[in-house]
């Protein structure tokens, strides 16, 4: 096979086969490891996740999920949609550098919990709303365990006691 890939021109090789683009380094901040990924992903094909918040079924998270990539698409990206779950999609970018543009425009979105590139996970605008709830939620469940504490000063013991007698197996 690898003779077959000998006579193709370097742009019609599979994205696996392809040398990466170079580097420059001397544009690269060091104090911002993004750019350097930005320039590591360029001309690369990448996956972006994202989750939608509450409990949405596959046919909201599609038309959800398809707003977005029609205000993706207007604003110029190369970006192909795959919903894998009830609640979760990718996002396909031909050019891995927009990446970090994309996650910027999907974590400003009101359904949006949170979305991971390249391992990264970047909560949203939703997780911050969940994170609110999922505290006043916590404190209810702690004020009910404290109550039931208090109810219940004298702790059970029967049936708690090992046997005196041993049995032989």
């Amino acid at each position: 096979w690898s003779e077959c890939y000998d006579d193709i021109e370097e742009g019609d090789l599979p994205e696996h086969k392809r040398s990466p683009p170079p580097v420059d380094f001397s544009k690269v901040d060091a104090s911002k490891p993004e750019e350097l990924l930005k320039m590591s992903k360029k001309g690369r094909t990448l996956m972006v996740f994202a989750t939608v918040s509450g409990n949405p079924t596959e046919k909201e998270t599609e038309e959800i999920t398809g707003l977005w990539q029609g205000s993706l698409f207007n604003a110029n990206y190369d970006i192909q949609r795959f919903v894998v779950g009830s609640n979760r999609v990718i996002f396909m970018l031909r050019d891995g550098s927009l990446a970090w543009e994309v996650k910027d425009f999907l974590v400003a979105q009101e359904r949006c919990v949170d979305v991971t590139v390249e391992g990264q996970v970047f909560p949203g605008k939703a997780a911050k709303k969940d994170n609110a709830k999922n505290k006043q939620q916590n404190e209810v469940n702690a004020k009910k365990k404290s109550k039931k504490k208090a109810e219940s000063k004298n702790p059970d013991l029967e049936g708690n006691s090992a046997s005196h007698l041993k049995q032989e197996l």
